[in-house]
């Protein structure tokens, strides 16, 4: 299939097509195209950017006829709000030309409103496992009514350890149904998942995980500590010329908090931040701002980019080394999109050459290493993280778990012996007891002698 033609879609939807300015589908949408329609089980692998959504949303929308039903017939899950506010953003673009209700549902707004949103009935809901667990349970959500049942990002909904919520969704749904799986790696929780709920699926795979994309330059520097990580990075970055667009992946929240503290001064408004610990609102005003250009730099942590159709990014650096080689595809792959070219450059410590090995051995490739320039101060201040720890070596500091404790307090409590309860024992030590049993008066009787 060289164009959407080949498709033979509904009008209405090539007229969409053609207002987005697409001009012939990705690998994965030629794939999985006729295999979500024949109404099969489907498992796609492919990376972030490759047009996960139109794969699956093109023959759900060709397949889809009008109805005034008030209760869903498709459901679709990701993992975080984010991402559910731009699935229903692309399905209202690809169905723009279609009568069609669509509703996305998420965690940390009032639930009664999206409650009373459900009741006035949708096609296509669009949300979080939480959340879609939440309003089942509630009662205004029924899900006996899907049709197709897509699950987009599995790998990262596992991460963030929403299994129970999925679990218990798989119980409430109907059994005849279709199930579309997407996701950009394959895990052995993913395949348990797959064996527990789908029917003989397809299995559908385009570009493996380690395979680098050809149009993203790769280069790396190996830096001494954070706080020139911090420097070499002003460095780069001042570069408004080049660096136009920087997504930044740092580690864990307390990273991207310690980093936009230290670059704040430097480059303000310039700057923004996301990760979990932010408020819904600031997280979705941080990503609009940043994908139209109010904000140069982007922080982030991987879970919260994670599939985010960010456009024109010039650059992604990897503050920190990913422990898991695969998040460092998942990361650069925000970079180089339709077809652009994409700068991806990675900070590696000592503790993290490791890792970057990892990397490389995935990709099969050697990532070009350039030298920290002269003019970047190399610190010699270090966070808590890289401090030395003074250990006292007859000393544990291992903290007992709570199993540890319950098991020493089980083993001194069965390695005692019955002695007839406290009142005998202290009235034995008192009184004494007679030397041979039953005689009372051996005491008396040795001392006659």
């Amino acid at each position: 299939m060289e164009s959407f033609s080949d498709f033979k879609l509904v009008k209405q939807l090539n007229y969409a097509i053609n207002d987005l300015g697409f001009d012939k589908p990705t690998p994965i949408q030629k794939e999985a195209f006729s295999v979500v329609l024949s109404g099969k089980d489907i498992v796609g692998v492919a990376q972030t950017g490759t047009g996960k959504t139109l794969a699956y949303m093109l023959p759900i929308l060709q397949d889809l006829k009008f109805s005034k039903q008030v209760a869903p017939r498709i459901a679709i899950m990701v993992p975080t709000r984010e991402l559910v506010l731009q699935v229903v953003e692309n399905i209202e673009s690809f169905a723009k030309y279609i009568s069609l209700r669509v509703l996305g549902v998420y965690g940390g707004t009032n639930i009664n409103t999206q409650m009373q949103s459900v009741a006035q009935g949708t096609d296509i809901i669009v949300g979080t496992p939480g959340r879609f667990y939440d309003l089942s349970l509630s009662g205004a959500l029924k899900l006996k009514s899907i049709k197709k049942l897509v699950i987009d990002e599995v790998d990262v909904m596992l991460d963030l350890g929403f299994l129970p919520q999925l679990t218990n969704i798989f119980e409430l749904l109907p059994e005849k149904r279709q199930n579309v799986m997407f996701s950009a790696t394959m895990t052995e929780e993913v395949d348990a998942l797959i064996d527990d709920f789908f029917i003989v699926p397809t299995k559908i795979a385009i570009a493996v995980s380690g395979t680098p994309l050809a149009n993203i330059a790769q280069q790396c520097y190996p830096v001494p500590n954070f706080y020139t990580k911090v420097n070499l990075l002003t460095h780069l970055i001042k570069n408004k010329t080049d660096f136009r667009k920087v997504l930044i992946f740092v580690s864990s929240k307390k990273i991207a908090d310690r980093l936009f503290d230290a670059l704040e001064g430097r480059f303000g408004s310039e700057l923004g931040v996301i990760h979990s610990n932010k408020s819904q609102n600031y997280r979705i005003r941080s990503v609009e701002q940043f994908d139209s250009g109010v904000n140069r730099i982007l922080l982030s942590t991987d879970v919260m980019a994670r599939g985010l159709d960010l456009e024109k990014i010039t650059h992604v650096i990897n503050f920190d080394t990913p422990t898991y080689p695969e998040n460092y595809m998942h990361r650069i792959g925000r970079t180089g999109r339709a077809e652009e070219e994409g700068n991806t450059i990675l900070f590696y410590t000592e503790e993290e050459t490791v890792n970057k090995k990892a990397i490389e051995d995935l990709m099969k490739m050697k990532i070009l290493t350039n030298k920290i320039p002269k003019e970047v101060e190399v610190s010699r201040e270090l966070i808590p993280e890289e401090q030395p720890r003074n250990i006292e070596i007859h000393k544990s500091h291992k903290k007992k778990t709570d199993e540890e404790v319950s098991y020493h307090q089980k083993s001194e409590k069965n390695s005692k012996t019955n002695q007839g309860g406290s009142y005998r024992r202290l009235m034995a030590k008192k009184y004494k007891k007679p030397k041979t049993r039953g005689d009372k008066n051996f005491g008396k009787r040795k001392g006659m002698k």
